[in-house]
């Protein structure tokens, strides 16, 4: 029996199968030009640098070395110019018309100069009525002292009773009194008539003004406002951690908003201090300079001198809420070191702990720099 004829060829590759292939092809293709490209690339580059070579650059500094200097300290605080005196300038007596304004703005005034003047007719027709009731009263007395003379002359007569003689005597007593009576009442009329002039009470600088001519004045209203004696004082808000260290006569330095610079000296601190803030006011007589009451100011206060280990205030580094320098060590090797400061003087910044005088410290790129870094020193600069 005759088994039927079978064929050994392998079935044809479809087309899907053919674009398979292809693209396996072309992506070994791909692969195997990469890792010669990169292998080739890796022996340039080794060849370039030698294994086991790293290769840094030093950053470049300039340094300056710590020296102890003579110093002033001083507590900085801000705060305004007021006046140490502004007196409310008003008038006595009220109801009359003002008649004339002597001064204005800016005028400086002597104690006693008259500023305004009041209409005064109707208190000099007063002070005349008063005179004459007083010039009456005392003919009233005089009569009465002569009655009881008379009735004491006649009395040893008995003419007179003594009940006479009291009523006498008495008469005089009222007469005298009336006397008094009147002429305080005509002191009275001659002091208002003196304030209808408004007199200065005090050398100082007229510093507003509210009167007009023609307006009706009464007692006690603002009339204008002086600066007493000129003088102006700077009230600095001082933290309360730095009071302890004030003192009053200490000399003060105060530079005003266009750039003055104003003496003065500490008269007093306040005993309070304010809640808010927490700061309490230091009043500062000023003794020279143009200072405008109302200004802001800013000012040292000179509260102890002495020796003082400075640095640079570029090279301070602030780095987490604490502050640092980078101290050149052999090698030229940097050590970063904490330190605490205190004042600012100038340029420098005085260093209370950390670091020792003759000690080498980083200034400019000190900011860049961390622990252990070789640097670079360039010429040093000026503490």
């Amino acid at each position: 029996m005759r088994m039927p004829r079978t064929s050994l060829r392998p079935p044809r590759p479809s087309k899907v199968q053919l674009v398979a292939l292809a693209a396996l092809l072309a992506t070994l293709t791909l692969a195997g030009c990469g890792r010669r490209g990169g292998f080739l690339g890796g022996q340039a580059a080794g060849s370039a640098t030698p294994a086991g070579q790293k290769t840094t650059s030093a950053m470049t500094v300039t340094t300056a070395t710590i020296r102890n200097q003579s110093v002033t300290r001083t507590v900085e605080a801000t705060g305004s110019i007021q006046p140490w005196q502004e007196v409310i300038i008003g008038p006595e007596v009220g109801g009359y018309r003002v008649a004339a304004v002597l001064v204005d703005v800016g005028d400086h005034v002597k104690r006693g100069q008259t500023l305004v003047k009041l209409s005064a007719d109707m208190l000099d027709a007063e002070v005349a009525s008063r005179r004459a009731a007083l010039r009456s009263a005392e003919a009233r007395a005089a009569n009465a002292d002569a009655a009881l003379r008379r009735g004491q002359a006649v009395q040893a007569t008995g003419a007179l009773s003594k009940a006479n003689l009291d009523s006498l005597a008495a008469d005089q007593i009222s007469a005298r009194a009336q006397v008094e009576t009147s002429r305080s009442d005509l002191a009275t009329s001659e002091l208002r008539l003196k304030y209808t002039q408004v007199t200065a009470p005090d050398d100082g600088i007229i510093t507003t003004r509210t009167v007009s001519v023609g307006q009706i004045a009464q007692t006690g209203a603002e009339l204008m406002r002086m600066l007493r004696q000129g003088r102006v004082e700077w009230r600095a808000e001082v933290p309360e951690s730095r009071l302890g260290q004030i003192r009053a006569g200490q000399a003060v330095s105060i530079t005003s908003s266009d750039g003055s610079v104003i003496e003065g000296k500490v008269r007093t601190v306040a005993p309070t201090v304010a809640v808010n803030n927490r700061t309490a006011l230091v009043y500062v007589d000023i003794r020279s300079g143009a200072a405008r009451p109302g200004s802001f100011a800013h000012g040292s206060i000179s509260v102890d001198s002495g020796e003082a280990m400075l640095v640079p205030v570029t090279s301070v580094v602030l780095q987490d809420g604490y502050s640092y320098v980078f101290v050149v060590k052999s090698g030229d090797v940097v050590e970063r070191r904490p330190i605490k400061t205190a004042n600012v003087h100038g340029d420098g910044i005085e260093i209370v702990s950390g670091v020792k005088p003759g000690e080498v410290v980083a200034v400019k790129g000190s900011g860049f720099l961390k622990d252990g870094d070789v640097v670079k020193v360039v010429p040093e600069a000026a503490p």
